[in-house]
C-alpha cells in the first residue's frame, strides 16, 4: 500500500540552472546521490532527497503538455518562500483553498515544471 510520494524527477536540459533554482530559490540542500552513469543531482529537504534531477540530452516539454499537472510542496514558511520567489524573479500567483485558511502559491521551475507550495497542514484548522 502506497504511504507517500517519496520524490519527484525532474529530466532537463538546463540541469545547472534547475539545480540552482531548487536551491537557492527554494532552498533545499544538494547532497548524496549514487554514482548513476549520467549527470544530475539529489535535492534534500532536511534528511530527505526529496527532488531527483537528471541530465537530458534532448528538449523536454513543460507541465501543460503533460498527463501529470505539477508537483506540491508542504512548507513550514509560505511568507518566507513567497518574498524568495519575488527576490529572485519568479512569477507566481497565491490562492487561498475555499472554505480553509490554507493558501497556495503556483509557478513553474525553469523547465516549465509547475510546481505548488502550501502552508503546513497544522494551518488548515487555524
Amino acid at each position: 500500500m502506497i504511504r507517500l510520494v517519496d520524490h519527484i524527477n525532474i529530466a532537463t536540459e538546463r540541469l545547472e540552472e534547475t539545480r540552482a533554482f531548487y536551491v537557492e530559490v527554494l532552498g533545499l540542500s544538494e547532497g548524496p546521490r549514487p554514482p548513476f552513469a549520467f549527470p544530475g543531482y539529489w535535492l534534500y529537504a532536511g534528511e530527505r532527497p526529496i527532488v531527483h534531477m537528471q541530465f537530458s540530452p534532448g528538449p523536454v516539454g513543460p507541465s501543460t503538455e503533460s498527463a501529470l499537472n505539477h508537483a506540491a510542496f508542504e512548507v513550514a514558511d509560505m511568507d518566507g518562500l513567497i518574498a524568495r520567489l519575488q527576490q529572485h524573479g519568479v512569477a507566481h500567483r497565491v490562492v487561498l483553498i475555499p472554505g480553509t485558511k490554507v493558501r497556495q502559491a503556483f509557478f513553474e521551475d525553469p523547465n516549465g515544471v509547475r510546481l505548488e507550495l502550501n502552508e503546513a497542514r497544522a494551518v488548515a484548522g487555524a
